[in-house]
């Protein structure tokens, strides 16, 4: 199980091959290849976690499912901090059953493909440092995860600057493109073909 203070920001991708040229000369090694997420936010019917900016997450990667907490995110201008508690789960499929029997439902359901990266270079101790591509439905994005300094020094050696950091969630992200297109929100998935 994994407890503690999550400070991670995004970053939307505008060029994914100069952005893979850019994470080589920087060091970046792929630590987990590419593969699909499916991620369920779950909630009460009051939806008490999203009032509270809370997330209650369980999430599919292949057969491996994870179950995650996030705590209401503290004041912060330019990073998204907030308590994380997170486990694998054996059995995902009976932990839906036991969140439904609790009175949760699924809010949302959001897709991605994943691939995750981690500097080479500079002391690996303390708190994680992970760089995550993720291709969604509305648009490629890095998150940085790791210290605010790292972070900034990662974001600036990739051509970004601290007012194109982005500490929405990817629920809300989603709420905001489809408002910019003016269609219904519904889930963030993937057309099937």
């Amino acid at each position: 199980m994994k407890r503690h203070h999550e400070t991670e920001i995004k970053l939307q991708v505008r060029d994914r091959r100069a952005l893979k040229r850019r994470l080589a000369a920087s060091g970046f090694r792929v630590i987990q290849p590419r593969h699909f997420e499916s991620n369920a936010l779950y909630d009460f019917q009051d939806l008490r976690l999203w009032k509270a900016h809370c997330l209650l997450r369980l999430r599919q990667e292949g057969e491996r499912w994870l179950v995650t907490f996030k705590g209401t995110p503290l004041e912060s201008p330019d990073y998204k901090i907030r308590r994380e508690i997170e486990t694998v789960v054996k059995d995902g499929p009976a932990l839906r059953g036991v969140l439904e029997a609790l009175g949760l439902h699924e809010a949302f359901r959001y897709e991605k493909y994943r691939t995750a990266y981690s500097p080479t270079a500079g002391p690996q101790r303390g708190v994680p440092r992970l760089l995550l591509f993720d291709e969604t439905p509305i648009g490629d994005y890095l998150e940085l995860e790791g210290p605010k300094r790292w972070i900034d020094k990662v974001a600036s050696g990739l051509g970004y600057r601290r007012q194109e950091y982005i500490t929405a969630s990817y629920s809300a992200l989603y709420r905001q493109k489809c408002q910019e297109r003016g269609e219904k929100p519904a889930n963030m998935v993937f057309q099937k073909s």
